[in-house]
């Protein structure tokens, strides 16, 4: 089969098959073209972090957190772990036959250092069939706080990356709304979030706040981008944490002020780590 010019000569055309990148003769439509692009392009950031790790200890440990189909860790195995003779993935999901699938396609493609595990975000934290050591931890478009999970994990493993492609953060929203009339009689600010479509996007973009003053809080130093080419959803944000010598000094302060400002005192605990 004659490979296509947009696909990456390293990449296996039998792995794209089967997450229905490319048809089963081995075509792009216009579809998954699009798809193609988006992977590549989230892989442009990701590898310079994964060749800095195996640069420096010779060795990796990835988890990809709120897995699904472990598309992006089946990618990242593909492009930079499979030519490597160490390193390891591992997938966590809560839903068993997700798990089963990965693990299977995994067999299929000789995929040996991938793991998939059928797991909570609490038994995660300590089950023995992590490493105690993990210096990666993705999340991509871990819906709600599936992404809160996944930075709780990582702060617990002290990961020396983090990349995040939130989505759907709900749980700020519903905490705006309950308190909207109180809010309204409070603050002016209140307005920026009185209509309901702004409850919604401004909800999220506080979210997105929060979680990076939090990883401040813990000694990451941020990069917060777009993550272009992923036109077909409005949930782009991408967020880029390196494990840092020392806390941002103000950090835990601004995230409580902010809460106080915002009144969303009800999610205190939720970043009391």
């Amino acid at each position: 089969m004659n490979r296509i010019a947009e696909i990456n000569p390293e990449q296996s055309v039998e792995l794209l098959q089967e997450l229905h990148i490319l048809t089963r003769d081995g075509k792009l439509n216009q579809d998954s073209r699009r798809k193609l692009k988006q992977v590549y392009h989230l892989y442009q950031f990701i590898e310079p972090l994964l060749g800095e790790v195996m640069a420096q200890r010779g060795d990796l440990a990835l988890v990809d957190h709120g897995a699904g189909k472990s598309y992006l860790g089946f990618i990242l195995y593909d492009l930079f772990l499979k030519a490597q003779g160490n390193g390891h993935v591992y997938g966590i999901e809560t839903r068993a036959e997700l798990v089963e699938k990965s693990r299977e396609l995994a067999r299929q493609l000789g995929f040996g250092r991938m793991s998939f595990l059928n797991l909570s975000v609490e038994e995660s934290i300590q089950s023995p069939l992590l490493p105690p050591r993990v210096d990666v931890v993705t999340a991509l478009h871990a819906c709600d706080t599936a992404t809160d999970d996944a930075i709780r994990f990582a702060l617990r493993k002290q990961a020396q990356f983090i990349v995040l492609a939130p989505c759907c953060q709900a749980e700020v929203a519903a905490v705006l709304r309950r308190h909207k009339s109180e809010s309204l009689a409070r603050t002016p600010l209140a307005e920026l979030w009185r209509h309901p479509i702004h409850t919604r996007e401004f909800g999220s973009q506080i979210t997105n706040v929060l979680r990076c003053l939090l990883l401040e809080a813990h000694g990451y130093q941020l990069t917060v981008t777009e993550l272009v080419g992923w036109e077909h959803s409005m949930k782009n944000e991408l967020i880029i944490a390196r494990r840092g010598r020392s806390p941002r000094g103000n950090a835990r302060e601004r995230l409580t002020q902010i809460l106080h400002e915002l009144n969303l005192e009800d999610l205190q605990a939720r970043f009391d780590y």
